[in-house]
């Protein structure tokens, strides 16, 4: 099998979204660090699906066949046009700008929450009839999520899960189980 190299910035939200892919496919944080082979690819989403994919037989298995993988796609799309947008902005605004020493800008906090809020009550609909987005399994669908809401869990933003508690389940659940991995993982890259 041919090495597959990582080019991004460990801070990143979308470094860690296939960082956290990666992880599941090498439990033991081995990174095989995106050109595979001859292939190179870029977006943190498209390298997470072919990793998916293409590692399908190892570690967790974060897709499925039929019906269920086009459920999958429908999540991974609301993740990508609904939740993202709205859960990198509280991001941007409460945990890079303070970073780099710029004022978090209130008003277009309180406007974002808002918006993701009715994002948060759709998947508060959807968790309570299954334990994951897609089904009754952890798939991309979930794992996309991970690098947004383990920032926005540092930040006033949490009581938007917190008070959902489908979504906080999910969130709580999902997390303990995933994050600590992806987290350890992350931590040998640096």
């Amino acid at each position: 099998m041919a090495t597959l190299k990582l080019h991004g910035t460990p801070i990143s939200t979308n470094t860690q979204r296939v960082l956290a892919t990666l992880y599941e496919k090498e439990p033991f944080g081995q990174v095989p660090a995106a050109v595979d082979g001859d292939l190179k690819l870029f977006e943190s989403r498209a390298i997470s699906q072919y990793v998916a994919h293409q590692y399908a037989s190892k570690g967790t298995q974060l897709g499925a066949a039929g019906n269920g993988y086009a459920t999958i796609l429908v999540w991974q799309e609301v993740q990508s046009h609904q939740f993202d947008p709205s859960a990198s902005k509280l991001v941007w605004e409460q945990v890079f700008k303070p970073v780099f020493g710029l004022p978090t800008d209130a008003a277009l906090v309180a406007e974002t929450e808002v918006t993701l809020g009715k994002v948060l009550d759709v998947y508060e609909a959807r968790l309570s009839q299954s334990k994951y987005l897609a089904g009754d399994s952890f798939t991309l669908a979930d794992l996309h999520h991970l690098p947004n809401i383990q920032a926005l869990l540092g930040t006033p933003s949490k009581k938007l899960f917190d008070s959902r508690p489908h979504v906080s389940g999910w969130v709580q659940y999902h997390w303990k189980a995933n994050l600590g991995q992806g987290a350890r993982f992350a931590s040998k890259v640096n």
